[in-house]
């Protein structure tokens, strides 16, 4: 590639950043309005006055919209008919289709996590802090805590991820489940995750832990106890732990003392730790790398020393609380499989 060219491709690419958060504005607005819900429910294609009409909007303003998402590849225009229909994109937006991802999406574009994007400098300066809390006061923790509207917002979201997160682990390392009686999901959020492996794994007893205010909007649920508590005092005894999108959001030091009472949690021969978290690797890449490494930018906004980590810092951590082996499945998702043993 020629000097000129490079030239022309930074060009092109700086405005894309630019205006970046775009797709995620639009993709939000296109998941309120319920754009792949109405589509469906007019046999898969529609015209855009008629979908205007279902969705109540402008039919000007939003042909503007679609051109946009029909152009980012969410929707598909048929020129013959001059109607849209879905794509694999749009059909993760549906209300509630069983891999929605709108939900966490909702999460991550509202009011509360946005604003610490803009006090990112907070975190990388020298004497260091918290985006959140900067703008909040209050830590991701106490903040949800204390709002439970957001608190709704953030678990809701979650769940949304666990739905797809279990299915590829079924799919990619189920037999980790094998031979497992009862299972504590610490940090489980309102038990969806757990309730998605009881269902998978019928001869599993879940046991869904996480702070006071989250266990108590979590719904009830065949095969499941929720119980609360604070992981960094004790875990609720159990055949194996699992934990998943929870060590992200700590420092090495805090994730040594939660693993050290996940261990503490299991019995010393038999036990397991089972930890679904990004693993990056440095120096390779996959179709994921590009997602692991927003993700931490993600932790660096949200939390004050959470973050992705690489296969030494992992082991730093696991060895660090005390666990005697342990081994890291990838199965072809933003998360790998670490299965640590006491």
């Amino acid at each position: 590639m020629d000097a000129k060219t490079i030239k022309e491709k930074a060009e092109v690419e700086i405005w894309q950043y630019v205006f970046g958060f775009t797709p995620m504005a639009v993709v939000k607005c296109a998941i309120e309005l319920e754009i792949a819900d109405a589509v469906e429910s007019h046999g898969g294609a529609v015209s855009l006055p008629d979908l205007a009409s279902a969705v109540a909007c402008s039919s000007s303003a939003l042909g503007r919209i679609m051109r946009y998402l029909t152009h980012r590849g969410f929707f598909e225009l048929n020129e013959s008919t001059n109607q849209y229909s879905n794509t694999p994109l749009s059909l993760l937006l549906l209300k509630n289709g069983a891999k929605s991802i709108a939900p966490f999406l909702l999460m991550e574009a509202s009011p509360a996590m946005l604003a610490p994007w803009h006090r990112l400098r907070t975190h990388v300066s020298l004497d260091g802090g918290s985006a959140f809390k900067a703008v909040h006061r209050e830590d991701i923790w106490e903040f949800g805590s204390q709002n439970l509207a957001q608190s709704k917002i953030f678990n809701d979201g979650m769940a949304s991820h666990a739905r797809r997160a279990v299915s590829e682990i079924v799919e990619g390392y189920g037999e980790v489940f094998e031979g497992i009686g009862s299972l504590v999901d610490v940090g489980g959020g309102d038990g969806t995750t757990l309730r998605c492996i009881v269902e998978a794994c019928p001869w599993i007893r879940g046991i869904n832990f996480d702070l006071p205010h989250v266990v108590s909007a979590a719904k009830q649920g065949q095969g499941v106890e929720h119980v609360a508590g604070d992981m960094f005092k004790h875990v609720p005894r159990a055949d194996a732990v699992f934990i998943m999108w929870v060590l992200h959001d700590w420092s090495d030091d805090e994730c040594v003392q939660i693993l050290t009472k996940c261990r503490e949690a299991v019995p010393k021969e038999t036990g397991k730790v089972i930890i679904a978290e990004a693993v990056i690797v440095e120096g390779e890449e996959d179709k994921y790398s590009d997602v692991k490494l927003a993700l931490d930018m993600v932790m660096m906004a949200h939390t004050e020393k959470g973050k992705e980590r690489t296969v030494e810092e992992w082991d730093c951590v696991i060895k660090g609380a005390g666990f005697s082996s342990y081994t890291v499945k990838h199965i072809g998702s933003i998360f790998s499989i670490i299965v640590a043993c006491p």
